[in-house]
């Protein structure tokens, strides 16, 4: 769970779980030597056996060659390639040794290494959970460097960094190289100087290492007072962590053209126990590649604006008011707003919610639940009118429902939350007449009324992480700054959106709660039309919950869908077409008793995307022009803490990307315990044997709302 202000959480410390077990250089080399002496002694064995069979056809004429193919294949389908076969090549003088070298040599040597290994695993020089991760054929296609620092990855569309040899312009800045340790309200503040060349492109590289011990954090980048990049942390390992994510920022060259304040806020905390601080280096790749793709002209932040403190400019919503007033230009010919929006604390898991009046459902055994049911709605007005909703993808960090899915493989997004957009085109007429105009941003929830039916609630938990920008496209002949404006205000269609609920608490035989069945179906539609442009959107929800076993047992199964439509109006008219899909089924069951705590959980997660005709770089879609996108994420993690001992995790996650934009990209790559076990991707990652060590390093058992954010523990 990426946290701006969290609560403390204890991980646990895996000495080994399977193939993710942890061995010193000298426990590895241990283990070849006795495995080689192993191979030995049994290949002797098995040559002489076939030459005692033979020993006629030996003595007549040489021994032919005899191929042993030695492989292991994975009984789970890793898709990994068979090992290369390794030969043994036996001339007659070897053969002449073996036959003649007695058998009682042939088992005192099979019994001494039987013996060695014995003693290797019984003094701890062996770890057996390795040998039992050989003997169940989980072998890891990843590779391990020297240092065991582990290469924590999100799957997504790859973006170059280079600028191109023949490029006008190729200018590499750096822009950030800092350590965030206790820097809760200590952002990182620089100034950034434009290059000297004219350039059309940017790229950033973000690069960060940590070792320790750690939560997971969110970090916010900022040009002054706008967001221009939302990412989050991985959670460290006791050998170290490092993860790079490169990201297409053209989108705010309207920013990048002029000198500006960089803050990067990244807010952690450093303790006896949270060690892990995170080392970052930020760059930016400066380019002229001769796009003709259109960037906005100017972008007006909708955040708290406190770069002038050197502080960070996101809104805390409910706490904060996120309403902020603007005069447009009045030549402005396209108006898109960006919202980036995350819960934390009691929001971080809005999606598994329940609603406010059963809250107090397992109070006994869990503690309190998070209200507000699990929908969530962010909405849009502009001087009080619904200029557009959105309904949120569900983000899960990389400490989120079990540790043991993210390493090292991170959630969807995890390192690049996308910003969805509403276009306000049709406000234009309203918003280039001169004056100042209201801009607002509200999250709301659902409340059950005294009927039993739903409706939007005016507030929800505690709390959202808000901003925006808007992004304004000017033309010299804009069509609304010599328009007839007496009719300013567009014509919005915007029924009451429909919810269908159920709930349903059931009690055992003692009248005690142990069952709470719950359900949402939403519908809703929006229409904005002024004389020169459009938007409208079809938006549909469903999450169907069940918490049993007196709450230590949920699962919720969640599908929010969309189509989006903009258009612009007359003879040069453009239309955008978008639909989306988030499906979502998560299942975690809690196992308490007075020395021991256990999680199982399992998860099938997706985002899928098309859009069509979309014009710019979009904030959403993260590219320019049509995409077609789509991108699941299913497995299952395992965790297990006992008091004053220590703790495994363990976890099996895959991730299939498919996506067609500029360039078709397709990645498949299948994790297990924390290392690699099959990747088309072709490209080496870092892991293994060291990294996993420390995944989880407690020394006692913590509540398991203090290690996942949600579940039993009661308030925080």
């Amino acid at each position: 769970m990426a946290r701006s202000e969290k609560m403390e959480q204890g991980h646990g410390s895996s000495r080994g779980f399977l193939l993710g077990c942890s061995m010193s250089q000298a426990q590895v080399v241990m283990m070849l030597v006795s495995t080689l002496l192993l191979s030995c002694c049994f290949a002797v064995s098995f040559a002489t056996i076939r030459r005692y069979r033979r020993i006629s056809k030996v003595e007549a004429k040489e021994l032919s060659l005899d191929d042993i193919t030695i492989y292991k294949e994975s009984r789970l389908d890793t898709r990994s390639e068979l090992k290369p076969s390794v030969s043994l090549d036996w001339n007659r003088n070897q053969g002449d040794f073996v036959r003649n070298c007695p058998y009682q040599i042939k088992i005192v040597c099979m019994a001494l290494s039987l013996m060695l290994c014995a003693a290797f695993i019984w003094l701890g020089y062996l770890p057996l959970e390795c040998l039992s991760g050989i003997a169940t054929g989980q072998v890891s296609a990843s590779t391990s460097n020297t240092t065991g620092v582990l290469e924590v990855f999100q799957v997504y569309q790859p973006v170059s960094i280079a600028g191109g040899a023949d490029s006008a312009c190729n200018d590499e800045i750096l822009l950030m190289d800092h350590v965030f340790a206790y820097s809760y309200g200590k952002p990182f503040v620089g100034y950034y100087n434009p290059p000297k060349c004219d350039f059309d492109t940017v790229r950033i590289n973000l690069t960060v290492t940590s070792k320790g011990r750690q939560y997971d954090r969110l970090a916010i980048m900022y040009l002054g007072d706008a967001e221009v990049f939302r990412t989050s942390t991985a959670e460290p390992t006791t050998n170290g962590i490092v993860w790079t994510y490169i990201k297409e920022m053209s989108q705010y060259n309207a920013l990048w053209k002029e000198r500006q304040k960089l803050i990067f806020d990244l807010g952690n905390l450093i303790s006896d126990v949270y060690t892990g601080s995170f080392n970052a280096t930020l760059t930016a790749v400066f380019s002229q590649r001769g796009t003709t793709i259109r960037t906005a002209d100017m972008i007006l932040p909708i955040s708290a604006r406190k770069s002038a403190s050197n502080a960070s400019s996101a809104l805390i919503v409910p706490s904060d008011n996120a309403e902020i007033a603007y005069q447009f230009p009045s030549n402005t010919a396209r108006a898109i707003v960006s919202i980036s929006a995350c819960g934390q604390s009691t929001e971080e898991f809005w999606w598994s919610n329940v609603f406010s009046s059963d809250t107090e459902s397992f109070v006994n055994t869990v503690g309190e639940l998070y209200g507000y049911s699990p929908f969530r709605e962010i909405q849009l007005y502009i001087d009080g009118l619904l200029a557009g909703v959105i309904w949120p993808f569900p983000i899960i960090f990389t400490g989120g429902v079990a540790p043991g899915f993210w390493r090292p493989i991170v959630g969807i997004d995890a390192f690049d939350l996308r910003q969805p957009e509403i276009d306000i085109s049709p406000f234009l007429p309203l918003l280039t007449d001169g004056r100042e105009h209201s801009f607002e941003i509200k999250i709301v929830g659902l409340e059950i009324q005294a009927n039993g039916t739903a409706r939007l609630s005016d507030s929800v938990g505690s709390y959202w992480v808000v901003t925006g920008n808007i992004f304004l496209y000017l033309e010299e002949d804009a069509p609304y700054s010599k328009s007839d404006q007496s009719q300013n205000e567009p014509k919005i269609i915007s029924p009451t959106p429909q919810f269908t609920i159920t709930r349903l608490l059931t009690k055992d035989e003692k009248g005690v709660n142990d069952t709470l069945l719950y359900s949402v179906v939403a519908e809703r539609t929006l229409s904005i039309t002024s004389t020169q442009s459009t938007w409208h959107q079809s938006l549909k929800y469903s999450n169907s919950g069940l918490l049993n076993q007196k709450g230590l047992s949920q699962a919720n199964r969640q599908l929010t869908s969309g189509k989006i439509f903009a258009a612009k109006i007359g003879v040069n008219g453009t239309t955008d077409d978008l639909t989306f899909e988030y499906p979502l089924f998560v299942n975690t069951t809690y196992g308490i008793t007075d020395t021991e705590l256990t999680i199982n959980a399992h998860m099938d997660r997706g985002l899928d995307i098309a859009a069509t005709g979309v014009t710019g770089i979009s904030t959403y879609t993260l590219t320019s022009g049509p995409l077609r996108l789509h991108t699941r994420q299913r497995g299952s993690a395992f965790y297990h803490s006992v008091t004053g001992g220590g703790s495994t995790s363990a976890g099996d996650t895959t991730d299939v990307f498919e996506s067609i934009a500029e360039q078709s990209y397709h990645r498949t790559v299948r994790a297990i315990n924390g290392s690699v076990v099959s990747d088309t991707d072709g490209r080496p990652q870092t892991a293994s044997f060291k990294a996993i060590q420390g995944i989880l390093s407690s020394s006692g058992r913590d509540s398991v709302r203090s290690i996942i954010g949600r579940g039993p523990g009661g308030k925080n």
